[in-house]
């Protein structure tokens, strides 16, 4: 283990995490709302700690190993959350504890969208612009947006991608040079970005609105400047764009790469995730606004269909934007989009969360393929996604990853119910953690403000399990991973 590569990247890592808190000062200066020292003491802050931890081991120049990767991508992600709180907790409005400041932190980061904040509307405008580019930043990965710049702090970036990156499929390049697959993927997540701020902004949000929820919609993170999320605009236009972006994504960047590179739609209807998840998606949507007209929750069929189809897609895709509180919805309906956020929460390579659509249809394939071993013991039958034979090993981690899944969350499901939440809270708000989703139910449907601090930080560690897809994280508690 090169523990002085380690120290310097996190370092130079820290350093660079430093200049995203002058953001904020600028909106605070144009927005004149107090909080600039705030976000100067934090930026200074971070830029020094990066500096004591680069400055000693400055000169080492060690090539990362995969185990190395791992490491680096976990501390950075914990660091990160606990330095990212710093803004949080010194300021006057809102006024949070450091358990609050760090959960709010982590969940932008990891874009879940669990909030413990209240009366957003009345926030200073540079700390609902923070808690955006938390998210925004989070989206795609700090680590993916580091390996772009890795050739100008000279440290090779595979090993880093490799562990960052989510999905069964994730050793696939867009291009032949790592640098510049990463490149490829900020350039396709900064266009969708400017694409979504510029089509809210002519629907009639605000510039401030407009960029702030371009972060999160593309992020899939769901936080928002108003505490009625994107209810609070009233428009069907503006929610309908909402719907598009969402929808794009979740899906695999690396497809959009193809589809703009190739000029061709081609890439989106040859792609068997995609179909599956548009499937997932579409089914979910059906039945609850068919579930939703049918027991007269709205008495219009347009109305059931326009909030049936948001609530749907948002909880569908783990983005956790609301326009109706879902979580009193009636019948089984809360709970169908709760484990929809399981299934449909995102294709690999997005920046959705759950447990990735392409590991369900294997496990389904899978499945089928047991089945028909059964009246067929000696078959040789293929498990293929698309034209492509999936290899056995990739079988294997796939059934290894809903084994771990299953387990992490039965266990910080009993953590956080042993602290006192009911079984509802608790399992809705592991869930809507793990999933990266944000909003659960019971008493955490519309905010985590009245969850115990012990709660809390579980659920912390259920969001970077859930963002660093579980294995990234719980192989650090391995032996086998400290041992030469």
């Amino acid at each position: 283990m090169h523990f002085f590569s380690i120290q310097r990247l996190l370092g130079l890592m820290l350093m660079v995490f430093s200049a995203s808190l002058l953001p904020p000062v600028a909106v605070s200066w144009i927005y004149q709302d107090g909080e600039m020292r705030v976000f100067l003491i934090g930026a200074a802050a971070v830029f020094l700690l990066g500096l004591v931890g680069w400055a000693p081991v400055n000169r080492c120049r060690e090539e990362l190993r995969l185990r190395d990767g791992f490491l680096v991508v976990v501390m950075f992600w914990v660091v990160l959350g606990l330095v990212g709180a710093l803004p949080l907790a010194l300021a006057s409005e809102p006024h949070l504890t450091l358990t609050d400041a760090v959960f709010e932190s982590l969940s932008g980061l990891t874009t879940t969208g669990a909030t413990v904040i209240t009366g957003l509307d009345d926030l200073p405008a540079s700390i609902l612009f923070y808690r955006q580019q938390l998210q925004w930043m989070g989206g795609m990965g700090i680590i993916v947006l580091a390996v772009a710049i890795m050739p100008m702090l000279g440290v090779g970036g595979m090993q880093l991608y490799r562990a960052e990156t989510p999905g069964p499929l994730k050793d696939t390049k867009l291009t032949p040079r790592i640098t510049e697959t990463a490149k490829a993927l900020w350039y396709i997540y900064l266009g969708l970005t400017i694409a979504c701020a510029i089509s809210y902004w002519l629907a009639g949000m605000s510039v401030f609105d407009a960029i702030g929820h371009s972060f999160s919609t593309i992020a899939i993170g769901g936080f928002s400047t108003h505490d009625m999320s994107i209810g609070y605009f009233q428009s069907s236009t503006i929610e309908l764009i909402a719907v598009v972006f969402m929808l794009l994504a979740g899906m695999n960047f690396a497809l959009h790469f193809l589809a703009w590179r190739s000029f061709s739609l081609r890439p989106y209807f040859q792609d068997s995730e995609v179909k599956a998840y548009l499937g997932v998606l579409t089914v979910v949507t059906a039945i609850t606004v068919y579930y939703l007209y049918y027991t007269d929750t709205f008495i219009f069929f347009s109305d059931a269909l326009h909030a049936g189809l948001f609530q749907a897609v948002s909880i569908g895709t783990t983005t956790g934007f609301t326009t109706a509180d879902y979580f009193i919805w009636p019948g089984f309906l809360p709970v169908l989009l709760l484990f929809a956020s399981f299934i449909g929460g995102g294709c690999a390579g997005s920046t959705g969360g759950g447990m990735k659509v392409i590991r369900f249809v294997l496990l389904i394939k899978q499945g089928r393929r047991e089945i028909m071993r059964l009246v067929h013991p000696n078959a040789q039958i293929p498990v293929k996604v698309g034209k492509k034979t999936m290899p056995d090993r990739v079988i294997q981690a796939v059934w290894g990853f809903f084994a771990a899944y299953v387990f992490s969350f039965i266990i910080i499901m009993l953590i956080v119910m042993a602290t006192g939440l009911d079984q509802v809270t608790a399992f809705s708000a592991v869930a809507a953690c793990m999933n990266n989703l944000g909003p659960g139910l019971g008493g955490v449907g519309a905010n985590y403000a009245d969850v115990n601090d012990t709660a809390k930080w579980a659920l912390g560690f259920a969001m970077l399990l859930g963002r660093l897809e579980v294995f990234t994280l719980l192989i650090l508690f391995s032996r086998s991973f400290w041992r030469r």
